[in-house]
């Protein structure tokens, strides 16, 4: 499957806050990510990522490992996508690590998801601060076969556009590259 997700830089938090919840139930969640690449960078070379993320709900905590192939949209960034909820957390990490894998970065996310169906598609929108990065941030996604990504992204354009989210306000920007950025200033 693919992930069809643009990202958004949020000027109003408080309003579309507001909106969302005109949609959906938000429920607040902490994501602790760790990427890992080999030590030769192989993964980020090609525009991969290999994930292990521990999320932390209000009614559990659970953890998944996620491999997000090249991206098949090059103004979205969208890309396959391969996740699985894993039992162990630190055995993952054991298991990544013992395939040779190295750990390149981790930081905190703090969310408020929303899932709802829009325009006939279960989408996620996911309001998201990364404490080591300014500002606020708008995810919305959802999953789709090779040949709906170009649709499946027009449908999440028209979501934001009601939501208040112009062209202008999409970007590109990897947490990954603005977390490194800011701890190396």
């Amino acid at each position: 499957m693919i992930e069809a997700e643009l990202k958004a830089r949020v000027h109003a938090p408080e309003e579309i806050l507001r909106r969302l919840d005109e949609r959906a139930a938000g429920v607040p969640e902490v994501y602790q990510d760790t990427y890992y690449d080999t030590p030769d960078n192989v993964l980020e070379a090609r525009g991969a990522e290999l994930r292990i993320r521990t999320v932390h709900g209000p009614s559990d905590t659970r953890t998944v490992l996620t491999y997000k192939g090249t991206a098949v949209d090059e103004a979205s960034g969208s890309k396959p996508e391969a996740e699985t909820r894993v039992e162990d957390a630190e055995a993952a990490h054991a298991i990544v690590r013992g395939l040779g894998y190295v750990p390149v970065i981790a930081f905190e996310k703090r969310c408020r998801n929303y899932a709802f169906t829009a325009r006939g598609r279960e989408m996620l929108a996911t309001l998201v601060r990364v404490p080591e990065v300014d500002g606020t941030f708008l995810e919305v996604e959802t999953l789709v076969a090779d040949d709906q990504v170009r649709a499946a992204l027009e449908d999440i354009r028209s979501l934001l556009t009601g939501l208040g989210i112009g062209e202008e306000d999409l970007t590109r920007e990897l947490y990954t590259d603005a977390v490194r950025s800011r701890r190396q200033a």
